[in-house]
């Protein structure tokens, strides 16, 4: 089984920055893709950064030039940098993992984390 553990969320002032962190644990052969979904009161869930392995990353286009995702794979873990944020930002910001471990015979299974509350507000 793999666990992600997210930390790094609050409250912030527009214009302001926060840095999200989620550290898998568990039983791990490999983490793949990791990424940052967000779901704000109403609205679906959506990505907000994706990075693989090999550190190719794609970004939702409102986070653009605000939000840095970043990885360590030694310690599996996922950053996301947030700058510039704007009351639209306010979301609970999930960590998401594409992983293989024993428990999926090597099969790869996505995990999430149990989410982080971000709130951007003066």
């Amino acid at each position: 089984q793999v666990q992600l553990v997210e930390s790094g969320g609050g409250l912030v002032q527009p214009g302001g920055s926060l840095r999200l962190s989620c550290a898998a644990s568990g039983s791990i052969f490999s983490i793949n893709d990791m990424a940052w979904y967000r779901q704000a009161p109403a609205k679906q869930r959506e990505l907000v950064a994706r990075i693989t392995r090999g550190g190719s990353i794609k970004y939702e286009d409102s986070v653009k030039e605000r939000f840095t995702i970043s990885r360590d794979n030694a310690k599996n873990t996922v950053y996301l940098q947030m700058s510039s944020l704007t009351p639209e930002d306010t979301a609970v910001y999930y960590c998401y993992a594409l992983a293989t471990s024993p428990t999926t015979g090597g099969v790869p299974y996505v995990y999430w984390g149990q989410g982080t509350q971000v709130t951007v507000s003066s």
